[in-house]
């Protein structure tokens, strides 16, 4: 008989820049699967220091990569005990939100890499969550949202705006033909899809471009 029990945990994530007078903007940014947040984070050094402060969080689940047990990479979430999953990871971006403290005139920008837009996604709907943009980037929406789970959002106020790369292994026609009509569903055919020349990747000028 498979038995849950409930626990206290301890998790990291990482932070680059700081917070000053000059700040305009606060990143949320959510790794895909493979990564650590403290390499994951790096993609964002090209931007303005003085104005954006970016925060990582780190996926719970560690394993090794490859069979030659020296490099780790984290997952979010498995078909193993979904919901509790979810449960757990929703709690643990709580904690780290609440405890950044994130002045209320700051844009709160929103990011989610490959696995990370199922976690960003979830988050945004399950907590309600307002922010200046969000981005989704070359990953799947979750099949339980449902457009009741983002009516919260203010599309004037808010930018969605979904990323893929044209050349995505993961994301073939199909799949994206699919993704396309949720995201057109889900967001009242407010958030604007952008295509790159490029595979399952992050592009610097991309990055660059969403400021």
């Amino acid at each position: 008989m498979e038995k849950t029990i409930s626990y206290t945990t301890k998790n990291t994530y990482v932070t680059l820049n700081t917070i000053t007078q000059k700040t305009k903007n606060v990143w949320f940014v959510f790794h895909g699967i493979g990564y650590l947040s403290k390499y994951f984070i790096k993609h964002f050094e090209s931007l303005n220091s003085e104005e954006n402060y970016i925060v990582a969080p780190q996926a719970p689940s560690k394993y090794y990569l490859k069979d030659e047990y020296k490099y780790v990479g984290a997952s979010w979430l498995t078909k193993e005990n979904t919901s509790t999953e979810i449960d757990n990871v929703i709690t643990y971006v709580d904690t780290v939100f609440e405890t950044e403290k994130i002045p209320a005139h700051l844009n709160l920008i929103l990011f989610g890499f490959s696995q990370g837009v199922s976690v960003v996604a979830r988050w945004v709907a399950q907590r309600k969550i307002h922010c200046k943009k969000l981005i989704l980037y070359a990953g799947g929406i979750p099949n339980e949202l449902t457009e009741k789970d983002f009516e919260h959002l203010d599309f004037n106020t808010t930018e969605v705006k979904v990323i893929y790369g044209e050349s995505d292994e993961y994301l073939n026609t199909v799949r994206l033909k699919s993704e396309k009509v949720k995201v057109d569903s889900l967001f009242k055919g407010n958030a604007e899809i952008e295509m790159f020349s490029g595979g399952h990747e992050i592009k610097p000028e991309i990055i660059k471009s969403l400021i």
